[in-house]
């Protein structure tokens, strides 16, 4: 068994903003791997979104980003899910728009969704798949929050697209050929 978090905020006004690209590719791969119409289960027990395509779970937490770890934590120890058989996807300003790395372990680097979930695993020993968002610009520190829930502009509309698509593939590629594998091919 494997879960495949993707972070994000619940609700429609957060539902196109760059914050929640872990919700977009989850929903992404749902689509991909079903044959019909992909539905969600909402499960109130583990605060989350659940699609199950065989022996994998696709997560969307309801929890809002900054508290996603109660939900991660509560599916790992119902569903006995070891740390490294955990995979989150979420956004990272630090990356440039439309790039894509993988890697396992390491800190938050700031991001308080994945903070949350090492916080409550009580370890960093989880695969991430970090997706670059952008930063809103040189000395804009202070404006990342308000940056990352903003929907991306029309001129970032084929990176964005970068991102749906290839994320899936470098997922499939981790699957089938291993995690090192992906590294080597979608790491830039």
């Amino acid at each position: 068994m494997r879960l495949i978090v993707g972070l994000g905020n619940p609700g429609k006004r957060y539902e196109k903003t760059r914050h929640n690209v872990g919700f977009m590719i989850v929903d992404e791969l749902a689509r991909k791997w079903t044959k019909g119409k992909v539905i969600w289960e909402e499960n109130k027990k583990f605060n989350a979104e659940i699609y199950r395509p065989g022996e994998v779970l696709l997560i969307k937490p309801l929890t809002f980003m900054n508290a996603s770890g109660s939900a991660v934590s509560k599916l790992a120890q119902f569903y006995k899910v070891a740390p490294e058989d955990i995979w989150v996807i979420h956004d990272d300003v630090d990356l440039p728009l439309g790039t894509i790395k993988i890697r396992l372990g390491g800190a938050a680097a700031g991001h308080h969704g994945v903070e949350s979930i090492i916080e409550k695993l009580g370890t960093d020993q989880f695969l991430r798949i970090r997706l670059g968002i952008g930063h809103p610009g040189r000395g804009a520190d202070s404006q990342v929050e308000s940056y990352v829930l903003r929907e991306f502009d029309i001129n970032e509309k084929s990176q964005r697209k970068h991102l749906l698509k290839q994320t899936p593939l470098a997922i499939k590629v981790a699957l089938k050929d291993g995690v090192e594998k992906a590294m080597s091919q979608f790491n830039r």
